[in-house]
């Protein structure tokens, strides 16, 4: 079965950085479109960054120029390194893979589990 398993949260001051990964299995990440997403506290679940297959970067205004989303092939796990980090960025993120139906092929539509970002002083 499909399983996408987060890893990397934690506490970290305003400023500082942190690399979130996203570890797949039964399922090669450079087939799928991989985001991540945040919910904040109050707040609906929202895309942050995604990576296609072929290697596009999409990134919401509000992290742009902070936040690198990548991914090795090899390792079948994609990042989301967050620098200058700020309180709003405090959140749950989630990683997701998706592929459109096509000929031959179901949508494919998964998450993980989460992992906690605290950006605190």
């Amino acid at each position: 079965q499909v399983q996408l398993v987060e890893s990397g949260g934690g506490l970290v001051q305003p400023g500082g950085s942190l690399r979130l990964s996203c570890t797949a299995s039964g399922m090669i990440v450079s087939t799928y479109t991989m985001g991540w997403y945040r919910q904040a506290p109050g707040k609906q679940r929202a895309l942050v960054a995604r990576l296609t297959g072929e290697g596009s970067a999409y990134y919401v205004n509000s992290v742009k120029g902070r936040f690198i989303i990548s991914r090795d092939n090899a390792k079948n796990t994609v990042y989301l390194q967050m620098n200058s980090l700020k309180p709003e960025d405090t959140a749950l993120y989630y990683c997701n893979a998706y592929r459109s139906s096509l000929t031959g092929r179901a949508r494919e539509d998964y998450w993980g589990q989460g992992t906690q970002v605290t950006v605190s002083s």
